[in-house]
């Protein structure tokens, strides 16, 4: 396949089966279900107050403490479509700040999440797999799951900020 048009009817076909549709539908409603879990239970954190739906390459929503909002850095809860997992990023509000924090890690040899291997191209500055191919029969399990993972990724950049090398 080539062409728009080629891709265009194959789309179509794949809509017609109807499990692209539901699944993708479901899988909104569990991000949206997942960003009013994390808003509800930690009204100390600013969270996003829309989701980035994407062009079913990513779809996420920002959750972050103060102290990185000082920093003017955010934490995101990522689904990544194609690679189908859900990751945590760290990112700066704009490409100046993500780069002085990415310098910042760099120079240290911090090594505790991948940091990308440059801010160019990049919406990241780290990044952490939280549900690798994730388990969607147990949604509470897979809440708790992104949860935890999130909570000591955030945890871990604040110590790390807070006493950098």
């Amino acid at each position: 396949m080539d062409s728009f048009h080629e891709y265009m009817i194959e789309y179509k076909k794949q809509m017609a089966k109807g499990a692209i549709p539901k699944a993708y539908k479901g899988l909104m409603e569990y991000i949206m279900s997942l960003r009013t879990y994390f808003k509800n239970k930690y009204p100390d954190y600013s969270v996003s107050g829309n989701i980035y739906y994407g062009y079913m390459d990513m779809t996420y929503f920002s959750f972050f403490p103060d102290s990185l909002k000082k920093r003017k850095l955010k934490a995101g809860i990522v689904f990544l479509h194609e690679t189908f997992k859900f990751e945590v990023w760290l990112f700066g509000y704009n490409k100046q700040i993500q780069t002085k924090y990415w310098e910042m890690l760099k120079d240290n040899g911090w090594s505790k999440y991948h940091l990308v291997p440059t801010t160019k191209g990049n919406d990241s500055i780290l990044e952490y797999t939280l549900a690798d191919n994730p388990d969607f029969s147990d949604l509470n399990a897979l809440t708790k799951q992104i949860e935890q993972g999130t909570l000591k990724f955030i945890r871990d950049v604040e110590d790390f900020f807070n006493n950098p090398g």
